[in-house]
């Protein structure tokens, strides 16, 4: 009796409700279909759970690389970055000669354009130069690898102007790098950053800071043939700039809006 009893519960316990897959034997175009309908209804996890079922159980076919691509799109509007650009990575090594795999390249940018609000944080108050670039220069080496590979793709004009942007946000860091060392007696660290951001970012918003800082960093170390060849580079191409009244405590940020 004691026995049967066991077996009895032992057989209910394994026909609980949160036991039992409510998937098993659907289609490869039903988990697709219900995993588009949790996305509609912004509920990400649910989505993901759906994908990793249909490509697990149905791994080759048009549902199963579309699977791929959707689910990196769900990790990312659920928070998880990690696993987005892991499933962005993933895809473009399977198909690199997927129809839609510049698309996938357009969303791995996306992903580290904003991760840990990135520097679309410029719109706030804080100053996101002080940020680590780490993300930024990601976005900027994918989005430069659409535009080269895939000139003619619809995300390409969109990934130009992110470019732009991030192009200014990096420069702005370098220069606010060899602000804090200038403000901090650090004049070689502060003219070497200087200098990187001139070489490396030319015809940036930050070209101006960067050369009143080379200017100043030299004439701190006393330099002054080099103090003066910088000096003569700035006014030739900011003669009216306003540093030379205002010094460092100028008018604010380029991203600032307001």
């Amino acid at each position: 009796m004691t026995m049967v009893l066991a077996v009895a519960l032992a057989t209910g316990c394994s026909l609980l409700p949160e036991q039992i897959d409510m998937t098993a034997g659907w289609s490869a175009s039903k988990l697709y279909s219900e995993a588009k309908s949790a996305m509609n209804d912004n509920n990400w996890e649910e989505a993901v759970k759906y994908f990793q079922k249909l490509e697990s159980r149905y791994p080759y076919g048009r549902y199963a690389q579309q699977a791929q691509m959707e689910v990196a799109y769900a990790h990312w509007k659920e928070g998880d970055s990690a696993s987005a650009l892991a499933a962005c990575d993933r895809f473009i090594k399977l198909h690199p000669n997927h129809p839609h795999v510049d698309y996938m390249y357009y969303l791995k940018g996306l992903i580290t354009f904003n991760g840990d609000l990135g520097f679309m944080g410029y719109l706030n108050t804080q100053d996101q130069t002080e940020r680590d670039p780490k993300s930024a220069r990601e976005s900027f080496d994918t989005f430069k690898e659409l535009v080269q590979r895939f000139p003619n793709s619809k995300y390409t004009p969109d990934a130009i102007q992110r470019l732009n942007y991030l192009v200014n946000a990096l420069a702005a860091h370098e220069v606010h790098v060899a602000r804090y060392y200038l403000k901090r007696g650090a004049y070689v660290a502060s003219a070497n950053r200087s200098q990187y951001a001139i070489k490396q970012y030319p015809n940036t918003p930050a070209q101006e800071e960067a050369l009143f800082i080379l200017v100043a960093a030299y004439d701190k170390m006393g330099m002054e043939a080099l103090r003066a060849d910088a000096e003569r580079v700035m006014r030739l191409n900011y003669p009216n700039s306003v540093y030379y009244t205002q010094g460092l405590e100028k008018k604010k940020p380029w991203w600032q809006v307001f």
